[in-house]
């Protein structure tokens, strides 16, 4: 014979028989409400059971019976978006390459699609928005080395810098003048010297002067009087403070008695020609182009 579930007085509800310092817990009953939300989330659940991709099986899962997965409906989304660009790619493809520009729908679709393949190709040389870094250029400043139109860039993405893949890449090997021993230590220091005035930095005026006569003999050819710089060879433009790997006198010191020479892939054997179009097109607006 079992004790009778005990009453509390006030209440008249039974306890549980449990007790914590003289207090005793109320035996209340579930509110239905709360008893009707969990019958109905039991039942959800054994339909979806049913329906969806539920219980894990040795190697694989059920798939349910209306056979929905988000894997499946992510397929489908990007072989929609796919279908679409296919249509967009098939228009840039037709369209000659400065007219892209001219067309808002096809400009808006390749400063899109040129930012999304920048960003996964280009960013980690040149910075996520083309600011730069040391050795690779900075592409928002309207300073190029091989011309800023949208053809220029569209060349110089195809066949790149020095790339060794490709027969039509852009080539521009500046001497080695120390390493090479075409001049002295000191005349490459009054170089240097000259390259910091024509940026209105020399501390050596007389330095300067002498290495006004050594890059007039040396370096005008490609870098122009007065380092106007020439996009025809890729010679860089020496008076704008504008520098590719530093312009302060050590550095300069060092890229005369070295060169420098940087590479960039040739993206023609990498990317369709309406990629390259949409690359040409999202760098030419970085910079504004010429």
């Amino acid at each position: 014979m079992t004790d009778k579930p005990e009453v509390d007085a006030v209440s008249g509800v039974e306890t549980t028989g449990h007790s914590w310092d003289g207090l005793r817990e109320l035996n209340n009953p579930l509110p239905k409400w709360w008893l009707y939300i969990l019958y109905v989330c039991i039942a959800w659940s054994v339909g979806y059971w049913f329906f969806y991709p539920a219980w894990p099986l040795y190697s694989v899962n059920t798939v349910g019976l209306l056979g929905w997965s988000a894997r499946g409906e992510l397929a489908e989304h990007m072989n929609d978006v796919r279908q679409s660009k296919a249509v967009m790619f098939q228009r840039i493809a037709a369209t000659p390459l400065a007219e892209v520009a001219r067309e808002p729908v096809l400009l808006e679709f390749a400063l899109k699609s040129g930012a999304a393949a920048f960003g996964q190709n280009c960013a980690p040389c040149h910075g996520a928005g083309g600011q730069g870094n040391v050795g690779y250029p900075r592409l928002v400043d309207d300073d190029w080395l091989w011309g800023g139109s949208v053809d220029a860039i569209y060349q110089t993405i195809q066949h790149g810098i020095r790339a060794t893949d490709d027969a039509d890449t852009r080539v521009s090997d500046m001497p080695r003048f120390g390493a090479d021993g075409l001049l002295t230590t000191a005349q490459i220091d009054d170089v240097a010297e000259y390259v910091l005035s024509l940026n209105g930095r020399t501390g050596n005026a007389g330095a300067a002067q002498r290495g006004d006569a050594l890059f007039a003999e040396n370096c005008v050819a490609c870098h122009g009087e007065r380092g106007i710089g020439n996009p025809e060879v890729g010679a860089p433009r020496l008076s704008d403070s504008i520098w590719l790997y530093g312009g302060d006198k050590a550095t300069l010191i060092k890229t005369i008695t070295y060169a420098r020479r940087g590479v960039m892939p040739a993206w023609v054997k990498r990317f369709d020609d309406p990629t390259l179009k949409t690359l040409a097109v999202y760098v030419h607006e970085l910079g504004g182009g010429t």
